[in-house]
């Protein structure tokens, strides 16, 4: 099977079925993902604060084969590479300046007027046109990907179709009631997606079941360490938060006392209520197996209809000890056949989804390379182990090239058992972070003092 693709227009290949674009044979494939990303950095280049002094500064001015990003890969930490005190001084102005480096749109011509929160700061973004969504790592430190309007439409395409391909279920034309363990909305990555995709997927915000109905503030999650240090030392009054916010935190600390309780109440109910009815459930791993391991052992089973899909992610991340049975369990007890998962990373577009040979598939549009301890390109054959780099052609917003925190395992070679095509990636993905003591230092290729200097110009301390 072969499809027409143009390389100078990769969002187009989102709206293509998965199948198709599984199907494409490496050399096309790789021909047409080396002109995309070409193409993409010539438009970007000169457009975008960060990525012109990154590429004057390392010396690129065309790729002419994929490993030529590298240099001009962004370390993942760019996006949160502001000095705090601006979060902490709620200095939306030197904020605003700082997120302008890092897109196409000019972004000094937004209201900064009259704002006094994160969210609101995010919210004035959305009203410009922007999509700046936020995901913390375990510093707490927030990182802005700061997408805009121009690429909604292929990431809802793409969201569409990777949970096709991971749950067997076209989204498209079946609408399915749907649970999701957590908060109805806010700009943290996955809720701003589930609020744009997910509600419209179950058929409409009826049918879209939250355990909690309140979002969670950005501005509770930005100011988290800081808050945390000032309540110990009793210094809270000094940061000058509004009391709406300190109240919303309390009530935010209640509800993650009784998270389990509420849950497993709210997973009851729902379980009653929806009784013999298709339904798709997400979350966590480790909260849908929490819920399995409180209903088992009361001898409970689900009885949804036939064809319930489960989407779920995170590993069992926050759950210690679990048997090396619990994805058997977890299916049992919800009377699924499967556990869709995806991985990716939120400054990427294209997630990749587990395929039934227990492998993550890159789809084209997702370009993964390896980087080994000193920062060269790995070879694109066989099997490997390395960083990994992740390019993405979508983005007209925002430079889509990142290295990520992520030690990897790549199969290059076409032969998974599933029959999907492309580099697909073995579910042994750990962060560097935690195989290196704690340290996640990258050794960028090209020159280290080159890359140094770039991102003291992207937090603002650098000409």
């Amino acid at each position: 099977m072969s499809i027409s693709l143009l390389p100078d227009n990769p969002a187009a290949w989102t709206y293509r079925r998965f199948e198709e674009l599984y199907a494409i044979g490496r050399e096309e494939r790789e021909k047409l993902q080396l002109e995309a990303v070409r193409i993409n950095f010539a438009r970007l280049r000169d457009r975008i604060p960060a990525l012109k002094k990154l590429a004057d500064r390392q010396g690129v001015r065309a790729i002419d084969k994929l490993e030529d990003v590298l240099p001009v890969c962004f370390d993942h930490r760019v996006l949160k590479n502001y000095p705090i005190h601006i979060i902490e001084n709620r200095d939306f102005p030197k904020l605003t300046a700082w997120l302008d480096k890092l897109t196409v749109h000019d972004l000094s011509r937004v209201d900064l007027s009259g704002l006094t929160t994160i969210e609101e700061w995010l919210a004035r973004l959305e009203a410009y046109g922007m999509l700046v969504t936020y995901s913390s790592g375990t510093t707490g430190k927030l990182s802005f990907v700061p997408r805009s309007r121009d690429e909604f439409g292929p990431w809802r395409a793409h969201f569409f179709n990777v949970n096709y391909a991971s749950s067997g279920v076209d989204p498209t034309f079946t609408r399915l009631p749907t649970f999701f363990p957590g908060h109805r909305g806010g700009y943290q990555t996955m809720l701003k997606m589930m609020s744009l995709f997910n509600v419209e997927m179950a058929g409409g915000p009826e049918h879209y079941h939250t355990l909690y109905d309140s979002h969670i503030p950005a501005d509770l999650m930005a100011l988290s360490g800081r808050l945390q240090s000032a309540e110990d030392k009793g210094e809270v009054e000094r940061l000058g938060l509004d009391p709406a916010l300190l109240q919303q935190r309390q009530q935010m600390l209640a509800q993650g006392r009784r998270r389990e309780q509420d849950m497993e109440a709210w997973f009851g109910k729902l379980i009653q209520q929806f009784k013999g009815q298709r339904v798709k459930i997400g979350g966590t791993f480790a909260d849908l197996y929490r819920v399995t391991k409180a209903g088992l052992e009361k001898g409970l089973r689900c009885e949804f209809a036939p064809g319930s899909i489960m989407i779920g992610g995170g590993g069992m991340k926050g759950y210690k000890d679990a048997p090396a049975d619990w994805e058997d369990q977890v299916k049992q007890f919800f009377g699924v056949k499967k556990l869709g998962n995806q991985y990716g990373f939120s400054e990427c577009i294209g997630n990749a989804p587990l395929c039934d040979a227990g492998f993550f598939h890159f789809l084209p549009y997702a370009v993964p390379l390896l980087m080994d301890k000193d920062g060269r390109a790995m070879p694109r054959e066989g099997v490997q182990k390395g960083r990994l780099v992740l390019v993405d052609p979508i983005p007209t917003s925002y430079w889509g090239g990142f290295v990520s925190g992520d030690e990897v395992t790549l199969h290059w070679e076409e032969d998974c058992p599933c029959g999907w095509g492309g580099p697909r990636a073995a579910k042994t993905i750990r962060r560097f972070a935690e195989s290196e003591g704690g340290d996640d230092k990258i050794t960028c290729a090209g020159s280290q003092q080159a890359y140094n200097e770039f991102m003291e110009f992207v937090s603002g301390e650098g000409q």
